[in-house]
């Protein structure tokens, strides 16, 4: 079996609000995928459901391997110290404790300091260190990379990479779409409760189409142009400077970020 997990028409209801309706989706074994919504989406409550820590009210769940799991929220007694929660959580999980994995998200470097010393960051890379004690298969990430500092980000992601390499299956919950673009072989972008998209971002392109804005400096200023074909705008905006002989100094282009698609989605979705 390739999958890791199926999702198959899995819903939610708190009283008569139904925040989940219906969600079909998969995924594979070693693979990055990512759960992306506006807020209120239903990202975390799919992400528990899946989970095994929150109840769900129709459809069904199949998950193959062992779950490590970093809540969006979560907090230690605030005396523990950071190796003697990895010494528990290690002795719960019958569990041999790997110290290359604690080097690496710089765990050993926090010393003697208490839980309720940590920085936001220190604490993040601490529950990541306790959802991989077990070795699992499958590693939930819910915003793993909130109140990091760039370092911070930039050696989670490093992690997430090595893991991947190992094998395991990464599902992550996030609201940076760099983040997203950089590490993710899949997203499913939630709204209303429902999948309005699944697929790589290539697909995800090319569903939203390609939107550009242009840069031109002149020697009159500075100006930006929003076109969906570039080519025969670069030509409209080039030739009319040239016939009202103003000099153009500097063009950049950028290409529609995965952030705008996803709003453009999102958007169209509410329309």
């Amino acid at each position: 079996m390739n999958e890791a997990i199926k999702v198959d028409g899995l819903k939610k209801c708190y009283g008569g609000h139904t925040v989940l309706k219906g969600l079909r989706f998969h995924v594979g074994k070693g693979e990055i995928f990512a759960l992306l919504g506006v807020n209120g989406a239903g990202k975390t409550t799919a992400l528990e459901c899946i989970e095994g820590l929150r109840r769900y009210d129709g459809g069904s769940v199949a998950v193959q391997g062992r779950m490590g799991i970093q809540l969006q929220s979560a907090t230690l007694p605030e005396h523990i110290r950071p190796m003697e929660a990895v010494r528990l959580f290690a002795k719960w999980n019958h569990a041999e404790i790997d110290h290359t994995m604690l080097a690496a998200l710089g765990i050993d470097e926090l010393g003697k300091k208490q839980y309720a010393q940590l920085s936001t960051g220190q604490k993040r890379r601490l529950h990541l260190a306790l959802a991989l004690i077990s070795d699992p298969d499958i590693v939930f990430l819910d915003e793993p990379t909130a109140g990091l500092d760039v370092e911070g980000r930039v050696s989670l992601h490093d992690q997430i990479r090595r893991l991947k390499a190992q094998g395991k299956t990464i599902v992550l919950a996030s609201h940076d779409m760099a983040e997203v673009e950089a590490l993710c072989d899949r997203i499913a972008i939630l709204n209303g409760g429902k999948i309005v998209f699944l697929g790589t971002v290539e697909e995800l392109t090319a569903k939203v189409g390609s939107h550009y804005t242009i840069h031109i400096k002149t020697e009159t200023g500075d100006a930006c142009y929003e076109s969906d074909d570039i080519a025969e705008t670069m030509l409209t905006l080039l030739g009319d400077f040239k016939q009202k002989g103003i000099a153009v100094l500097d063009i950049k282009v950028d290409r529609g970020t995965l952030e705008q698609h996803f709003i453009d989605i999102a958007r169209g979705n509410e329309a």
